[in-house]
């Protein structure tokens, strides 16, 4: 295809997908332990899995992997004999296998899969994003065919590594995965040592680009994980398997079924899509056609996301040239010789400027002069630059123009308020008008449209049509706005000309003096036959007073437009009595009197004759007998029933009724035992028929007609309604009719009245009152018809009228019984004769509980002609997700099928989650015919819903009624959405929001001007876009917001509705919800030390629903039937940022319960439980790089220890057999954490080697300059002097190594790892150097004084620990006269140049501390060293240190003041790294694994040693 710049084209695409195409279903699996049960069942399925293969295709492939996690620490246990078998009968452990590559050989797939044995590792997440990668690019080995549908499904019970987990914390340093297919000869994948896992958005490009749909078949301790990892694949899904995986062939299946529907079109069938594609003009400010020949053309792949078919467009942009184009004059003269002339436009040579050129660049730069305009003093007017040539830019183009920038857009006039009456624009200083319109500020309409009469002339022949308006000629009548005589403003055409006629024609009247009658603005016509009625204004008839004769007359406009006088013709003979009879009205009167006197004792006797003349004559009844309705299936919340007359039609009748909600309910039943409270304010419906003709400006709510009929019915009824105690205004009024009831189209006008409940039955008393005596004040009603409160109204049969529909209320409430019943009954005729006959009607409605709600946004929208299109919405409120459809369809109104529009029905069908979808109909344009004819009509449609399925029920607005705006909108009498910033509502007032509760805000509002219909409210979590906003529609001022987050905070706007559409948003509001109770914490994770002590640990809460103040650990042996057989014990800690606890001494080879709460300042949450027996479980030592800052329990005693972590005789081989730890520091080895909520995947460790001197005891605190400072004597330990010696030799080295050019530097980031009783690991950055690294050696110094050298290749080692050394051999503690060093460094980052330095008290103080210096400075020199003295004693102490560099690591000393002197310091060295977020979301709880924002990196680790009997020292 080729496209010019900007050009647009549509290609229709059909698209097939087959029922049964071809599949290629490959199961990736976890081998680790605990999945031998999942591998056992699924080797079982062999005949299941070959009967739902042959179910889901009739061409498939099926093939089978596995894998584990990298084998290396601490993923894998390194030791040699759990490298060979990590369990019993188990394979040695591995990273990804292909076991079976993609077969149609389901009796191969089933006999090779039960060789397979389970393997295993040591830390619980797996590495199954190694497995997908290589499952998906290794599409040879793997078998992938290319035409097939692709289904990985992945089966586990534990979370995932994803990328950096292999880079920094967990196996060292390992570059990034370079996404290639890495599998061996046997099909195993060998650079799982050497890459790092896949990062989440790598999975999501890669398996699309393959064409993979991913199926985690995963447990329910892992689902929810898996479930937010769905939400980043185009197309995924996630099964819940059982703990034995014995449902996975329902997953399966599941997962088929998800390919089936991957794309808009029904399997076995062709589906049709039309694909819009349009050419860009500029890309990056440069026009396309100046671009490379490369970049101008390229094909374009387009297909649905699980197909491998696709259709190629081959698109290039074709860029034309004029033929002048080519014909370049240069030197052209009008060019002045300085440009060459192109195609008439002179393009300059360099230097030379303007139009054609004759403006130097050089000589002109400094003339401002050309700049200044007429009667101007400043260049540019003072509004911009002036450039060479007198060229003039404005500052701010926006705002100013013209070429010395002297117009100002905001300065044009100005009409109602807008600027060129938002009918035009400011251009030079004048408003440039739209079409149709003109005036200086664009105020006036070129049409004639409101100028014309009620006969269709321009302002009656008598005016001119001004801007719009009529300007009509003075003259002593009144005159309306089409120049009309205006009689309706006085008394009537023929009042107002009676008294004139009569003096002109007869000298008789009120102006029967010349004086008074020469006043008269017209002359009469004395004829001898008036002209018909019809063709005249008005025929008058007045009988004269002074004679009794009736005289006859006619008025009429002049026929001439020059003639402004009435045309007043009088019959010339009057109609007189004869005089001869009026003798026999005294005789006639009497006879009259005497007749009624005698048919009133007829009747007053005669009561049988009545009773048996109504019931032969008239009768009044329901036409049905009963209804049967399904709630789901209500387009209304009122029911027409038809009551009908039979008999003479002759003479009216005024039928009473009412109808009784819930009659199926019995007397005790709750809710009618339920006594309402009488002071309940209630909003009574009320409708009554107003003395006036309906016209169709009285249905738009915003027509001038319409609103000044609300204020009178409003000013009435209120006067009115004033009388009942507690009642409000009426509000909401609207006008109707309805024509098939009526002979004369009366107009209908319902409003609502709220008063207390109570004061109901004299609402009914009112209303009656005043509508039997046919007026509210002056508001004038037809006796007849009323309706109060919905629930009981009379009804009119006018002569003639056999038939009309009673509105009956349904009253469906969400507390209505599954099946309810409502009674209509007719009351009595208390006006005419007719009797009653069918009386009752029964309703039945059944009430079904739906699983979604459909209904349409609004029920009226407005779309402009010129669109093309207008598109509706159509929401669905979900209850029950899940697959459910709505039948839509259009029905004409004013707007006609083919001539207005299209018509369109059909079904819609929603997948599960989704919630809103759009029907396009197409829209028409008008014709001339049309656009003459028809011109002042609006044009409407109707759309219905209906047939909603799979239980699903109609909403609010089951329809909606269209209207289609012409261009230009000044046709329509009210706006359309293009006008709308004219005509709709305000926003709000004074929005305020209080919360209620946990889960619960009050949101309060004052009502905009107007009448709104109702309000919009939009709740949203605060961080989150706008445009996901939950939406909530009231009536009332004020909104509960309900079902929130606990101790959220949310942000609302709200808006206000009427016909026209939404109006202004209110500013927004900020509320937070409460506290509640937290919920249970995250799943117990132990760490298995030896069979009598474990670390357990646990996440923070994912509901914690406020601050988390404390944690309680509850530990009770049990049997096994999980009976306590012993005393439960409870710890409680109150630092919530220690989620750790190291219980000792517990009873060998007994089972506990674990049970772990937490608690805010609302109280404590639910418990989270486990149960475990640590005899069963293997000994796993703490393999993670930091140990953590724990408390630590005695399970015998039940104290609580310091918050150090002490190693007990179970850990370390405690040199005393104590079974309760010492604080004292006798033999025990102290580990402190830098903050124990520390975020390993964002710690660096940048702590060079530093060679440790000899320590005495755990008292004993080193200076910076690495001597000690004993108070007593000290006695040389065995190999003290040879350690020195080896130490003075490292110091050398190192000193050279910081000199000598070419040797490396000093290893940085030491990680220690406790790998077990007896194995220490340490690892290390590799240090720069000019030349490759040829080796490390590593000293370490055992307690028996033997110095250990330890060459190794890489950038870690693994050191023995020997036993340790008899009690006999321990040295006695000493005090130091000064205090000793303060506890470890903590840092917290404030922000990228600040952090917070902490630290606790000495151990040994050694006196009162009367303050600390510490002091800053840079790791690698440069900078300045800064000292900052804090006073103080307490516990723990504090310093912000400000100005610090990104990147930049500092090193910090802490030292303690007594009376005595200065402490040993304590040291700590800090980076702060910025470090960049991705654009993904946190998944659950796995922090770091996309960060948002800005996180910080730091680090700092203090060890602190033992005395000589501890057993080695690093």
């Amino acid at each position: 295809m080729t496209f010019l710049p900007g050009e647009e084209k549509e290609i229709d695409v059909q698209v097939f997908a087959p029922t049964k195409g071809p599949l290629d279903l490959y199961i990736l699996m976890d081998f680790s332990n605990s999945m031998a049960d999942d591998l056992d069942n699924l080797k079982k399925m062999g005949n299941e899995l070959a009967s739902l293969v042959e179910k889901l295709s009739n061409d498939y492939t099926i093939g089978f992997g596995k894998f584990v996690d990298k084998v290396i620490e601490p993923q894998t246990d390194m030791r040699k004999s759990k490298l060979e078998q990590p369990w019993t009968d188990s394979d040695p452990p591995f990273s990804f296998e292909n076991v079976i590559k993609l077969t149609s050989q389901v009796d191969f797939f089933t006999s090779e899969l039960q060789k397979e044995r389970i393997s295993g590792n040591l830390d619980a997440p797996e590495g199954g994003f190694d497995a997908i990668l290589q499952a998906a690019v290794c599409e040879k080995e793997i078998g992938w065919r290319p035409e097939s549908t692709h289904l990985l499904v992945f089966s586990t019970e534990s979370a995932f590594h994803y990328e950096a987990d292999g880079v920094n914390v967990l196996a060292g340093i390992l570059k990034r995965n370079d996404e290639q297919c890495h599998l061996d000869p046997s099909d195993k994948y060998t650079e799982a040592n050497n890459q790092d896992y896949p990062s989440v958005p790598t999975l999501v490009r890669i398996l699309g680009e393959h064409n993979i749909i991913p199926v985690f078949a995963v447990t329910n301790h892992s689902y929810t994980y898996y479930k937010k990892l769905q939400e980043y694949f185009p197309i995924a899904e996630v099964g819940l398997l059982q703990e034995d995986s014995s449902n996975i062939l329902q997953v399966m299946e599941m997962a088929f079924e998800v390919r089936a529907h991957s794309f808009l079109t029904t399997s076995g069938r062709v589906g049709k899509f039309r694909m819009r594609l349009k050419a860009q003009r500029m890309i990056d400010e440069t026009p396309v056609c100046k671009m490379d020949p490369d970049d101008k053309e390229g094909t374009m792949r387009v297909k649905p996301t699980t197909f491998a078919a696709a259709v190629n467009v081959e698109a290039s942009i074709l860029c034309q040239t004029c033929s002048c184009e080519k014909e370049a004059i240069p030197n052209a003269a009008r060019c002045f010789g300085h440009g060459q002339l192109v195609c008439g436009k002179c393009q300059c040579d360099d230097g030379w400027l303007g139009a054609f050129c004759n403006c130097s660049a050089s000589t002109s730069a400094l003339d401002t002069n050309q700049c200044i305009g007429p009667n101007m003093t400043e260049p540019c007017s003072g509004r911009g630059d002036c450039l060479e040539c007198g060229t003039c830019v404005c500052y701010n183009p926006d705002q100013f123009e013209g070429p010395f920038c002297q117009y100002d857009k905001t300065q044009c006039h100005r009409f109602g308020g807008f600027l060129c009456n938002d009918r035009g624009s400011c251009i030079m200083g004048r408003c440039v008008c739209a079409e149709g319109w003109e005036g200086s500020a664009c105020e006036c309409p070129k049409s004639t449209q409101t100028c014309l009469d009620s006969k269709g002339g321009i302002c009656n022949g008598r005016g001119e049509c001004v801007c719009g308006r009529c300007k009509c000629p003075d003259s002593g009548i009144e005159m309306t706005a089409t120049c009309e005589p205006n009689f309706q403003a006085q008394l009537g055409v023929c009042e107002a000309t009676r008294s004139c006629v009569q003096c002109q024609a007869w000298k008789t009247g009120e102006k029967k003096d010349k004086e008074e009658c020469d006043k008269c603005p017209f002359k009469i016509i004395l004829v001898d036959e008036l002209q018909e009625r019809e063709d005249v204004l008005d025929s008058c008839s007045f009988r004269d007073q002074d004679d009794d004769c009736t005289f006859h007359y006619s008025v009429d406009n002049p026929k001439d437009p020059a003639v402004q006088d009435l045309v007043v013709e009088v019959l010339k003979k009057k109609d007189c009595p004869p005089a001869s009879l009026l003798w026999l009205l005294p005789l006639i009167l009497f006879l009259l009197l005497l007749l009624a006197l005698l048919l009133l004792c007829c009747w007053k006797y005669c009561a049988c004759c009545k009773a048996c003349c109504a019931t032969c004559c008239r009768m009044v009844g329901f036409k049905e007998d009963e209804y049967l309705l399904r709630q789901s299936l209500l387009t209304s919340d009122h029911l027409d029933t038809p009551m009908v007359r039979t008999g003479p039609p002759k003479g009216t009748d005024v039928v009473r009724w009412k109808v009784t909600d819930n009659v199926h309910r019995p007397p005790n039943h709750p809710q009618v035992l339920l006594k309402p409270n009488p002071k309940e304010m209630i909003p009574f419906p009320l409708s009554l028929r107003l003395n006036r003709l309906f016209s169709e400006n009285l249905s738009r709510p915003e027509s001038r007609d319409a609103e000044q009929l609300r204020k009178e019915v409003a000013d009435n009824l209120n006067e009115v309604y004033k009388q009942i105690p507690g009642a409000t205004k009426i509000q909401k009024s609207s006008f109707r009719y309805n024509n098939k009831v009526y002979r004369q189209d009366y107009t209908i006008m319902d409003t609502v009245l709220s008063a207390p409940r109570s004061s109901y039955p004299d609402i009914v008393k009112l209303t009656e009152k005043n509508v039997q005596s046919g007026s509210f004040q002056d508001l004038k009603v037809v006796p007849g018809y009323y309706t109060v409160a919905t629930d009981r109204g009379a009804m009119e049969f006018q002569e003639g009228v056999e038939s009309l529909d009673v509105h009956v209320p349904l009253f469906v409430k969400d507390e209505d019984d599954d099946k309810k019943q409502l009674l209509v009954e007719m009351v009595d005729v208390p006006l005419g004769i007719a009797g009653i006959a069918k009386r009752f009607v029964n309703i039945t409605i059944i009430k079904e509980h739906a699983s979604s709600v459909f209904s349409f946004l609004q029920p009226n929208y407005i779309y402009n002609r010129g669109d093309g299109v207008a598109n509706i919405p159509i929401s669905r409120e979900i209850i029950e997700d899940g697959r459910t459809q709505v039948t839509y369809r259009t029905k004409d109104s004013t707007a006609k099928d083919k001539k207005d529009y299209v018509t369109v029905e059909g079904d819609l069908t929603y997948g599960p989650g989704e919630t809103q979808k759009t029907v396009p109909v197409r829209l028409l344009e008008l014709n001339e015919k049309d656009g003459l004819l028809e011109e002042k009509q609006v044009k409407q449609f109707i759309m219905d819903l209906s047939n909603p399925r799979q239980g699903a029920k109609l909403g609010r607005y089951p329809r909606t009624t269209v209207t289609i705006a012409d261009v230009p909108g000044d046709r329509l009498p009210f706006p359309t959405s293009s006008t709308r910033t004219q005509c709709h509502l305000g926003s709000p007032g004074f929005p305020k929001a209080k919360a209620t509760g946990p889960r619960s805000i009050r949101l309060n509002w004052e009502p905009p001007p107007g009448s709104p219909m109702g309000y919009k409210v939009k709740y949203w979590i605060y961080g989150d876009a706008e445009k996901d906003a939950q939406v909530l529609d009231v009536k009332t001022p004020y909104a509960e917001l309900t079902n929130l987050y606990p101790f959220c905070d949310y942000e609302m706007r709200v808006c206000a509705y009427n016909a026209m559409g939404d109006g202004y948003d209110t500013d927004m509001v900020t509320c937070q919800t409460l506290e509640d109770t937290p919920g249970e914490p995250g799943r117990l994770a132990f760490n298995v030390i030896s069979p009598t002590v474990t670390q357990i640990s646990w996440a923070e809460p994912a509901e914690t629903n406020g601050n988390i103040t404390a944690y309680e650990v509850v530990y009770t042996p049990i049997d096994d039937e999980m009976k306590p057989v012993g005393a439960a014990k409870k710890v409680k800690i109150d630092n919530p940022k220690k989620r750790m606890l190291l219980i000792e001494n517990l009873q060998n080879a007994q089972t506990y319960q674990y049970k772990v709460r937490a608690k805010n300042s609302v109280g404590w949450g639910p418990f989270r439980d486990a149960t475990i027996n640590l005899a069963s479980q293997p000994a796993r030592p703490l393999s993670i790089p930091i140990i953590p800052d724990v408390p630590i329990v005695d399970a015998e005693a039940g104290d609580e220890y310091d918050s150090y972590l002490m190693y007990s005789n179970e850990v370390l081989k405690s040199p005393g057999g104590s079974k309760t730890p010492s604080v004292s520091g006798e033999g025990w080895t102290h580990v402190k954490l830098v903050g124990s909520d520390l975020d390993l995947r964002a710690v660096s460790w940048k702590k060079p080697v530093e060679v440790i001197t000899s320590r005495l005891s755990t008292d004993t605190e080193s200076s910076s300059e690495g001597t000690l400072r004993p108070s007593g004597p000290q006695t040389p330990w065995k190999g003290e002097e040879h350690f020195h010696k080896k130490t003075d030799s490292l110091h050398g080295q190192l000193r050279y190594a910081r000199l000598s050019p070419g040797i490396p530097d000093t290893p940085s980031r030491l990680v220690f790892s406790a790998l077990g009783p007896t194995a220490l690991k340490v690892s290390w950055q590799e240090p720069q150097c000019e030349k490759d690294i040829l080796g490390y050696s590593v000293l370490y110094q055992l307690l028996n004084g033997e110095l250990c050298h330890h060459p190794g290749p890489s950038a870690q080692s693994f050191l023995p620990v020997q036993e340790p050394p008899q009690p006999h051999a321990r040295c006695s503690p000493f005090t130091l006269s000064t205090p000793s060093a303060p506890g470890p460094l903590v840092f917290t980052a404030l922000s990228p140049d600040s952090l917070q330095l902490s630290w606790d008290k000495p151990r040994k103080p050694n006196g009162e501390i009367l303050g600390y210096v510490v002091t800053r400075e840079q790791l690698h020199g440069g900078g300045d060293l800064r000292t900052f003295q804090v006073n103080g004693d307490s516990a723990e102490t504090s310093l912000t240190v400000p100005n610090l560099t990104e990147n930049v690591p500092y090193k910090f000393k802490v030292q303690a003041r007594t009376t005595q002197g200065f402490g040993p310091e304590r040291e700590g060295i800090i980076t702060i790294e910025s470090q960049d977020g991705g654009r993904f979301k946190t998944l659950g709880n796995h922090n770091g694994l996309y960060l948002n924002g800005w996180r910080t990196a730091y680090n700092s680790i203090t060890l602190i040693w033992s005395d000589l009997c501890s057993q080695c020292t690093v």
